[in-house]
Parts: C-alpha cells; sequence; structure tokens
C-alpha cells in the first residue's frame, strides 16, 4: 500500500505565513472507487489565492482544515484511472492538495488536459502556458476587453499574473503600463514590453506619476493588488473604462482590517465596469484563450517568467516567499 507525503496546515496564520504554519506529513496512500482517477502530482503551484484558503472564513474554496493538506493548482500525472476518460499517463491540471498523489473525479475544479509540446518544459504548464495565462487571458479580453490602441495598467506587474498580462496586452497592439515594487522589477517589466514600468516604491505620489505616464487616461486596468493603489487608479480612468479585478493581495496577509475604498463614487462618474472574476467561470473561451498563449510562446512573444523549486518540502518556503513579496514571476515546485 505504502505511504505518501503531504503539507498539512498545522494553525491558522497571522499576517504572513511563517514555516510553522505547515508540516510535512504521511498518510497512506489512497486508494480509488468507481468513476475515480489516482494521479502523481508533477509540479504545484504556490497562488496568492492560497492565503485566503488558509484562514477560517469563507472564500470560493471552503477554508482547510487543521490537520488537513494545503489545496493548491496541480499538474500531475494519472497513474491509476476507473474513467475511461482520463486513461493512465495522461497530464492533466486540477486543483488538489499539496499530495505526491490524490483522488481526482472527472467534476474536479478546473480539470483539463494537458498536451505538452515536445521540448517544452512541464513547469509552463502551470505558468504562463497554463492557469496563469489563461487568467491573464481571461481578465484581458473576456471581463477588460481590451482593444488595440487602448491604454492598459497593470499592478504586480512583475508577478505571474502581471508578467503575462504585460505581454499579452502589447501583443494585443494595447499601450501598457506595469507598477512593480522595486528598480529590479520595473526592469524586468519594462524588458518584457511594457511602455512605461513604474516603480511604486521609488515615486511619492502614486497617481501623479500614472497619470505622467497616461495623461489621458487608463482604459483598461488589470488589478491583482486592490488596496490604495485601485484608490489611486479609480479616478485616472477614462470614461466607460474596465476594471478587471484578479486580486487583492495588497489584504490578502491581513483580511480582518480591509482597506477601505474611498474613491468608489468614480464607478458613477467615469461609467466604469469593475469585475472580480476567476477564470474557470469561463469555459467556454478558454481554447481560444490556450491557442493564443501557444502560439505567442511559439513565435518568441510570450516569455513565461518563473521561479522553480525542487520537491515537494519546499512547498511552504516557496508560499512564504510569494506572499512576503519576495519573488519575481511564477513560483512552481516541481515534484
Amino acid at each position: 500500500m505504502g505511504e505518501i507525503r503531504q503539507i498539512v496546515l498545522t494553525r491558522r496564520p497571522q499576517g504572513v505565513p511563517v514555516p510553522e504554519d505547515f508540516a510535512l506529513a504521511s498518510a497512506p496512500m489512497p486508494q480509488i472507487g468507481p468513476g475515480e482517477i489516482l494521479v502523481r502530482m508533477r509540479v504545484c503551484s504556490c497562488d496568492p489565492a492560497i492565503r485566503g484558503f488558509l484562514d477560517d472564513r469563507p472564500s470560493y474554496l471552503p477554508p482547510v482544515a487543521i490537520g488537513a493538506p494545503i489545496n493548491g493548482m496541480s499538474l500531475g500525472e494519472v497513474v491509476e484511472s476507473n474513467d475511461p476518460q482520463w486513461p493512465v499517463g495522461t497530464l492533466l491540471r486540477t486543483m488538489a492538495t499539496w499530495s505526491e498523489y490524490y483522488v481526482i473525479k472527472g467534476d474536479a475544479l478546473g480539470l483539463e488536459k494537458v498536451e505538452a509540446q515536445d521540448g517544452v518544459p512541464l513547469q509552463h504548464y502551470m505558468g504562463a502556458l497554463g492557469p496563469v495565462g489563461l487568467t491573464a487571458w481571461v481578465g484581458l479580453f473576456e471581463i477588460g476587453k481590451a482593444k488595440p490602441g487602448e491604454t492598459v495598467l497593470v499592478s504586480a506587474a512583475a508577478g505571474a499574473t502581471g508578467s503575462t498580462v504585460v505581454q499579452l496586452a502589447k501583443a494585443a497592439g494595447c499601450r501598457v503600463i506595469g507598477l512593480a515594487g522595486g528598480p529590479d522589477k520595473a526592469r524586468i517589466v519594462k524588458d518584457l514590453g511594457a511602455d512605461v514600468a513604474i516603480d511604486y516604491k521609488a515615486v511619492a505620489d502614486l497617481s501623479a506619476a500614472i497619470r505622467e505616464a497616461a495623461p489621458e487616461g487608463i482604459d483598461v486596468y488589470f488589478d491583482n493588488v486592490g488596496g490604495d493603489t485601485l484608490d489611486a487608479v479609480l479616478p485616472l480612468m477614462r470614461l466607460h473604462g474596465r476594471i478587471a479585478v484578479c486580486g487583492m493581495i495588497a489584504q490578502y496577509n491581513d483580511a480582518d482590517n480591509p482597506h477601505g475604498n474611498r474613491n468608489l463614487w468614480q464607478l458613477v462618474v467615469n461609467r466604469l465596469n469593475m469585475r472580480g472574476f476567476i477564470t474557470y467561470d469561463h469555459p467556454e473561451v478558454l481554447g481560444e484563450a490556450q491557442a493564443m498563449l501557444d502560439r505567442l510562446f511559439a513565435e518568441g512573444r510570450l516569455k513565461p517568467l518563473e521561479n522553480v523549486r525542487e520537491g515537494l518540502e519546499k512547498l511552504p518556503e516557496a508560499f512564504i516567499e510569494l506572499m512576503s513579496g519576495k519573488t519575481i514571476g511564477k513560483t512552481l515546485v516541481q515534484i
């Protein structure tokens, strides 16, 4: 039967997670029943949204129980199957747990087959060619309705999703402004093709810096941050502008004290459309999105920005660095 290793939650984090909030634990090898699939994790994704699952409050997934493995997106390989649609050897992506092996059914959240191309590193299919790229595409084009010639502002532009949005927007013929924290991150954003990269830590007045970069206003704001940044951007939006709310990482580590936004009146003033989203609410466009991601990557116009670690035991460390704002690009752990 054997055992597997998992990363479990030992206590609710207070603020930024610390190593003591997690533990490496053993569990029996799971056995599959009718219609179930046993999957071996190959690549695990560290995402800011996971922080919301660790608090004892509602999110779009139930809170992780104390002693239970952490929820997260996984790229895995089917090793045993009682579902003919998912034969042994199939690569897939799905919401799973931080476990070497896990059991799912065909209706698992976000479940999709991965058609890996020869010579493409597998981790790319958990980054810019996977959930990250799909999220960027859905937010930019399905929610933000970005069009050629429009001005797109991206927060956390050196992060996983933000760096992908920068490249997709440029490929679509938009003018792109990226916000990032620190000169190194700002330089990376510029290298990815942004017309302007603003180091928000180096400016005394973020609103003034954005206004200087976009004197005619912002058509689409791809928001990964929320908080003070959203406050600064709202008065700078153009008439009928669109705000795609992908995340609000500014308050993930302090959800008990949410930021009070002072500028929501601008939604009325400029008749803005501001909408939160998650990728898998839009299955009808994911084929189109994946095709564009694959094409741009093949043409060298989409460069995955990643930091990759090796080994299940590295997951807490990788996640803590992500939530501490120390990472650039997509944080992934190969198992």
